[in-house]
């Protein structure tokens, strides 16, 4: 028995050793034309396999491409579009550089750190205190998702403080910090009224069908009643007929 362990590795394993192994016979193939529609059917069978990429962009060209890479470039054939050079494939692109710079509060970020310091160097009060609005109710927020009970507005501003390193001394009137956990509370009172309101319809709504089903039950009780009645009375006159 033979295990894909001791099987040559594929080249592109989404397409399989099947694909693998039509690959290496049409290199085998000594007819140009004919070799070319080898590769043609090979092409076509690789698209099946993915039908749903038949709409994305230069899905052709990529076929053609990974043809070449699993030939390891060695298939002459009459290629539709340019084929890469096996030297891109050992390329290596550079590192991403990553940022070692330490986050003095992690429940901030980095990002609001970077706008305290952008507000430290603005020289327009007014622009200084929008911005400083901005970033104060976002650091509450942040607090708020960290410990609900311990949020004070002053301990917002400390932090600006010291994230601005002493820059900025922000005055409690010039910025309006919002009071989320009682807008949590309206929201919530909010919604259980809403919620109260639609269970009170539904229940209106349900009333209002029993008292029709009950409605039409009457009318159905009182039309039987005057039919039987009908139907007595027309008994009674026949068997006075038949006495006479």
């Amino acid at each position: 028995m033979e295990y894909n362990s001791t099987r040559e590795k594929l080249v592109l394993p989404e397409y399989g050793r099947h694909i693998q192994n039509m690959v290496r016979h049409a290199m085998t193939i000594t007819d140009r034309e004919e070799r070319n529609r080898c590769a043609q059917t090979i092409i076509s069978i690789m698209g099946n396999m993915f039908p749903h990429l038949r709409d994305v962009n230069d899905f052709k060209h990529k076929l053609w491409d990974h043809l070449a890479i699993m030939s390891d470039f060695k298939l002459d054939i009459d290629y539709p579009y340019e084929v890469p050079k096996a030297s891109i494939l050992e390329q290596h692109h550079d590192k991403i550089p990553y940022r070692n710079s330490q986050i003095r509060y992690r429940h901030y970020g980095a990002t609001i750190e970077e706008l305290i310091r952008k507000a430290a160097e603005m020289d327009d009060e007014e622009e200084q205190s929008a911005l400083l609005t901005l970033v104060a109710n976002h650091m509450k927020k942040m607090l708020l998702e960290v410990n609900k009970d311990l949020v004070d507005d002053s301990r917002i501003l400390n932090d600006i403080k010291a994230l601005s390193d002493g820059r900025i001394d922000v005055d409690p009137d010039r910025i309006r910090i919002l009071d989320f956990a009682e807008m949590q509370r309206m929201s919530m009172m909010s919604n259980q009224r809403k919620s109260g309101n639609l269970f009170m319809v539904a229940g209106s709504q349900n009333q209002n069908q029993n008292q029709n089903r009950q409605n039409i039950k009457n009318n159905q009780n009182r039309q039987n009643n005057k039919n039987r009645n009908n139907l007595n009375r027309n008994n009674g006159n026949n068997n006075n007929r038949k006495n006479n």
